[in-house]
């Protein structure tokens, strides 16, 4: 490794770790706080926490802890030599941390959790009016937030047309939503960032990503054979498709530009 790569790679560990940390204790117990394992809830040392060491009753770390210590230094050192235009390297590597907590937490617990949801609305504005001004960054909000207001209501529709359906079968109503507040919340800080009308644009790649997830779900329970009446009753978290689209629209300009000329 170039010795000019080594200041990024430890940033982008240094990311990783917190990404690993929040994403352990934010589901649990909603504050900063001593890590626990996950399988037995024995407390870890903060040396072995951060060195990936398992319990001290022997349960190995999350395969998960590994591949964002691997992803995040990759990603660190892939700003540091094509930082964001205007976001420069620094904001940008804080930007990819937080769409990388996001995306694990949602995928994880299929929660959006409002402290990161506050942090979040901070960061997008500063991310805004830094690359494109107050005016597109509020527009890019409001317009975000509409726009998942009306999936959103639809989606509380849809639940309740689902939860009949389970009674009417026999099964147990859950808490499943379609779509929850905080996948509005996150539509909006992503407005914030992207502006209009990019926020649109965004939102439409995020739901083509989750339903080309949910076709190859489905193909595979046809495949495996476990598919069954009660399949398309499943919910997927849309949040870690809303984070991809916008993570490719602000790391890969160029390729965005090829889709969407002008």
């Amino acid at each position: 490794m170039s010795i000019l790569l080594v200041s990024p790679f430890l940033l982008g560990w240094l990311a990783g770790q917190f990404i690993n940390y929040l994403a352990d204790v934010l589901p649990a117990t909603r504050k900063l706080s001593q890590p626990v394992c996950l399988q037995c809830g024995s407390t870890f040392s903060w040396m072995d926490y951060f060195l990936l060491q398992p319990c001290q009753n022997g349960h190995a770390r999350k395969g998960r802890a590994w591949v964002i210590q691997i992803i995040l230094p990759a990603i660190s050192i892939f700003i540091w030599l094509q930082p964001p235009a205007k976001i420069g390297y620094i904001l940008g590597l804080i930007l990819a941390a937080y769409f990388g907590l996001i995306f694990t937490i949602d995928m994880e617990h299929r929660l959006i959790l409002h402290p990161t949801s506050l942090f979040g609305s901070f960061l997008a504005l500063t991310v805004g009016l830094v690359t494109h001004g107050l005016k597109t960054t509020l527009t890019g909000g409001l317009g975000g937030l509409l726009i998942m207001l009306f999936f959103y209501y639809m989606g509380v529709l849809f639940t309740r047309i689902r939860t009949k359906r389970m009674l009417a079968m026999g099964q147990e109503a859950d808490d499943e939503e379609a779509l929850g507040a905080g996948d509005v919340i996150l539509i909006t800080i992503i407005g914030l960032m992207l502006g209009w009308p990019l926020i649109w644009f965004s939102l439409l790649l995020g739901i083509l990503f989750g339903g080309l997830v949910s076709f190859f779900l489905v193909a595979w329970l046809l495949i495996t054979k476990k598919y069954d009446k009660n399949s398309l009753m499943l919910f997927i978290p849309y949040g870690p498709y809303f984070i991809t689209s916008a993570f490719l629209i602000i790391y890969f300009p160029a390729f965005i530009e090829k889709i969407v000329p002008g």
